[in-house]
Order: C-alpha cells, then structure tokens, then sequence
C-alpha cells in the first residue's frame, strides 16, 4: 500500500502512481500460473499415467503349419501355406524369403542343425504376399529311400519362428501314366478305357462347359469307366490318373468328346403269348430307356412275312383279338426312341388261336 503521509509534493504523486499502476501486472502473472496449473493438470487426467515404453515390433512370420509333399510322376510335389499373421499377431506385410530343404533323417536321430546341413534347399522364389506355395523336387534325388521335409519362412532382417511340421516321406519309383486313354459314347454313357502298367486305383477327372477346372468324378479299380450321369449333347473333357499308396502318376488327358443319341433302344426281352378268351395275351420285360418311345408289334400267320399290327404301344403288353381259331401264329416285338431309332425285333413266340 502507499504512505501517503511520508511522501507528498509532486515527486510523491509520481511515486503513488506508479505504485497503483504494479498491481494489474501481478495479478496477471498470478492469474497466468494459475492457468498452466489447470492446462497441466488437465492434460495429465486426460493421458491417463505414464505406461512402459513400447518396443518397435519384430515381424517375424507365423510358422507354416499345413506342409504337404506327394509322390506325383517324376517330382516330389510340395505344398504349404504362409500364414497371414507375424508371431505377434500382426498382419504379415513383408516376406523376407522361404527356406525349403528336403533331406535324410540324420543317423543318430533327429537334429534339425545337423538335417539341414545335409538337405538339399529347394529354390522357392520369396512371393510378395501370404498365401499357398507350391514347389517341386526331382524323385531321382531321394528313389528308394526316407526323406524329410520342412520349410521356414524369414522376415526382411532374416530372422524366423522356426521350422514348419516335418514330413516324413517313403519315396518309391515313379508310377507309370496311363496310356491309350480313350472316350467314347454308348447308350448307357461315356464309356472311359485305357491301359495301365500294374494294379492300381485311378481317379476319373470331368470337366464341362460350366467348370474352371476338372473335379474329381470317381474312382475305379479296374481300367475302364461308364460315366452314366453325362447327357446327349453336352461337352466334356476327362482325365485320368493311377494311383499307388501315397504315390500317384502324373494326370493323363483331356480326352474330349460331345456325345450324341445315335442309339437305339434295347431289344426287348422276356415275350410271352397266352391263349385268352378270344384273343391272344402277349406280355414282356418293359425297357428302362429314358428317352424311350413306343412298342411296336409284329405277326406272322401260317408262317408268312411279318407284318405290323400295332404300334404306340407304352406299357408291355398286348391284347390280339383279330385271330381265327387254329391258325398258327408268331409275334414279335420292337422298341423305339424319342430320336424314332428302333431297336432289333426279339426273338418270336408261337402259339395257336383256340
């Protein structure tokens, strides 16, 4: 505060002002301390505490898990999946390179250092994304013997989670492709044949019109195949692979064909004749066709031609009034198609009217 009773004159009215004027500057001071405080205190209950520092992240690729290897023709087929995550549970944005090695079990046991250093590496280009992998080795290299497979995938800085599941695989000698594969329409369907060089079991492969790639239709013991579910009309494509174990031949084909309804009915069977009243009773085995058409009857009387008296006939049965008594008679009967193709007349029945 100012002493007004011991400094006056003009020289104590410049002293008093002055000192009026030096409480506006403090206060603001005051007033702005107060304010950082607020603002500090404001950001550190906004941030929560201070937690551990966090490390920059290793990227190391997940361990491959789904490796395969199969005996086909020549090669060792090998397929794996590079996993989509690193170790940490990251996304897997980088691939550093792929080691695949195939190699003896080590005689004293299994020791991945000393498998490695005695395995062949199997070149694998580095692919730029997770996703399958296939890869191929020469069976010369490991015919007649036990080798072991395994693959591990690196980061840029070549660092790794370690080895994927070993396969271990018995390598025989190579099977033989089928040969002299052939297609060829039938009534019943698209008849498969071809020649192999030993027992084995084989897988039949189809592709129609509608498919990217073949799928497997069946299999088959022996070396021929009616692909009964193939229609008039429609194209195909089959192939052919023989199978041994866990050892297959390479796949044979396509052998293309569009089969075309170019057959007649079967002959049919069975025929019967029977004395009724006034006429006689003929009866016979009804064809299964799914295209089929009509029956159509045929008679010899006294030994004569065979002529038609009935046609457009569905069910497999016939009732012959127009007779005369003691004469002697023959029947024969015929199928026909949709595509109006008929079928062989059947063997003849003889009876004699009452």
């Amino acid at each position: 505060m100012v002493n007004s009773a011991s400094r006056t004159g003009a020289s104590g009215a410049v002293t008093a002002q002055s000192s009026l004027g030096d409480r506006p500057t403090l206060t603001s001071m005051r007033l702005l301390a107060v304010m950082l405080c607020a603002v500090a205190w404001a950001l550190l209950s906004g941030c929560g505490s201070i937690g551990e520092p966090l490390y920059p992240a290793l990227r190391i690729p997940s361990p491959v898990g789904d490796l395969a290897v199969v005996e086909r023709g020549n090669n060792l087929d090998i397929n794996f999946t590079i996993p989509p995550l690193t170790t940490e549970g990251q996304p897997l944005k980088e691939i550093g390179g792929v080691e695949l090695r195939a190699g003896p079990t080590p005689p004293n046991g299994w020791n991945a250092a000393e498998w490695a250093k005695s395995s062949t590496r199997i070149d694998v280009p580095t692919p730029e994304k997770p996703g399958p992998v296939q890869a191929t080795i020469p069976v010369s290299k490991f015919a007649g013997g036990e080798v072991v497979v395994a693959v591990r995938v690196t980061n840029p800085k070549g660092r790794d989670a370690g080895w994927s599941n070993l396969k271990t695989f018995d390598v025989k000698p190579p099977l033989a492709d089928p040969t002299n594969f052939q297609a060829a329409a039938t009534r019943e369907g698209v008849a498969l044949s071809w020649n192999a060089s030993g027992p084995s079991q084989f897988r039949i492969f189809r592709k129609t019109e509608l498919q990217q790639k073949p799928v497997l239709l069946a299999t088959a013991t022996e070396p021929n195949y009616v692909d009964i579910s193939a229609e008039f009309g429609k194209a195909y494509q089959y192939f052919i692979q023989a199978v041994s174990g866990n050892v297959e031949s390479n796949v044979v084909g396509p052998e293309s064909i569009t089969p075309s309804d170019v057959f007649p009915p079967a002959v049919p069977t069975g025929l019967t004749a029977s004395v009724g009243i006034g006429a006689v009773e003929l009866a016979w085995n009804r064809n299964t066709e799914s295209d089929f058409k009509e029956y159509r009857i045929l008679r010899s009387e006294e030994g004569g031609p065979f002529v038609e008296i009935a046609h457009g006939l569905e069910a497999p049965v016939y009732s012959d009034h127009v007779i005369q008594s003691g004469k002697h008679y023959r029947y024969e009967v015929l199928a026909v198609a949709q595509n109006d193709r008929s079928s062989a007349a059947c063997a003849p029945v003889e009876i004699t009217a009452p």
